[in-house]
């Protein structure tokens, strides 16, 4: 899979540009600020309806326009499509096809991307909420029933918490609505949490073998889904909801004191271990650097193998994070078979015959020229 073409319409510091791409590597050029990072942000919300940097999609909107656009055209096994994503103040819509999608959930899906940036290190010592939101992010472009699923529980859990703060502070609560909101709640809860499971089971796979390539064979990485709760993955669908249930009755005293929701998905995490150390607290910089450069290799591995397209990767300034090592395992496994974008503000360091052979473009103040 890969991006063809480019085009925007304000979005961010661009009021109209137009980019024809190579379906090998493509290389941004330029100083910090000049609009590289907005290039790259804008072919992530293109795929993702969202942008990786801000949850404010008015931000995306040029200054003083009404509304921004994003188009591309988009090359699969099956041929070429148009694609587009609309952002207004009110919201935003997606077409596929010239075809407009009632649901965003449906858009996502049509065009995978995996991105890398230096803030990606945040998954691996960031907080529990990055890694969420990654793991979340990354099932929903290769099962968009999970994004339908992750919205209806934010809808449930958005409900129970507005039932408990309503009741904070007080003894009981009108059992018979709360009951069933936490029935359903529950139901929901438990197909989030047998997605993850799978997901870090097909993740692990894929990420223990690259990581060992890049380490040469010395270190084992192991990534584990932590539900709060102590779930295992093992159980049925009935168990899970069993124990979740019990779990809920035991906190409902303490929910009610603070007016939230203290059991479930939306409190889980993942935990990575190298030589079954905990990397968040025990690695070394190398080590979470290796960390999170296997898991984004793993991604790509894994959409291919769940999709049968390879997804396209965003490098935004993250190669001058790596060492040469690094930086040639990365551009080796990518060669000649993933369409890659990178930002960087030189070239120079990078010793590597990918980038020699890349398309580039140069940025400078808003204004993009390639040779």
């Amino acid at each position: 899979m890969f991006i063809e073409h480019l085009q925007l319409t304000n979005y961010r510091n661009y009021e109209t540009l137009k980019l024809d791409f190579s379906p090998k590597i493509n290389v941004f050029i330029g100083e910090n600020a000049q609009g590289k990072t907005n290039v790259m942000e804008s072919i992530y919300a293109l795929a993702m309806a969202k942008s990786h940097r801000t949850s404010n999609d008015k931000e995306l909107i040029r200054w003083e326009a009404d509304y921004g656009k994003i188009e591309g055209v988009v090359q699969n096994r099956y041929g070429s499509f148009p694609i587009e994503l609309s952002i207004t103040k009110k919201g935003k819509k997606g077409k596929i096809n010239h075809l407009e999608q009632l649901k965003l959930s449906n858009y996502i899906g049509q065009m995978n991307v995996v991105m890398f940036a230096p803030e990606d290190l945040n998954v691996v010592k960031g907080s529990p909420q990055v890694r969420r939101r990654f793991i979340d992010m990354e099932i929903g472009q290769i099962s968009p029933v999970y994004l339908h699923e992750l919205l209806t529980f934010q809808k449930l859990l958005k409900q129970r918490n507005h039932l408990l703060k309503i009741n904070q502070g007080k003894q009981q609560i009108d059992d018979v609505l709360f009951a069933i909101y936490t029935e359903q709640y529950i139901q929901s809860a438990v197909q989030i949490i047998r997605k993850r499971f799978q997901f870090v089971e097909l993740l692990q796979e894929w990420a223990e073998k690259i990581h060992s390539g890049i380490s040469r064979g010395l270190e084992k990485l192991t990534i584990k889904y932590r539900p709060i709760t102590g779930l295992n993955s093992s159980w049925t669908e009935k168990e899970m909801a069993t124990y979740l249930e019990e779990k809920l009755a035991e906190v409902k005293k303490r929910e009610l004191e603070r007016g939230i929701t203290l059991v479930g998905p939306h409190r889980d995490d993942l935990q990575f271990l190298v030589n079954d150390y905990d990397v968040q607290t025990y690695g070394s910089q190398g080590q979470q650097r290796t960390t999170a450069l296997s898991l984004k290799m793993a991604e790509i591995e894994l959409i291919k193998q769940e999709t049968k397209e390879a997804p396209i990767l965003l490098l935004d300034d993250v190669l001058s994070e790596l060492d040469d090592y690094r930086q040639s395992h990365l551009l080796n496994t990518i060669q000649g078979e993933v369409q890659t974008f990178v930002t960087t503000t030189s070239v120079d360091g990078i010793h590597h015959e990918t980038i020699q052979h890349a398309k580039m473009f140069h940025v400078k103040q808003g204004e993009i020229e390639n040779n």
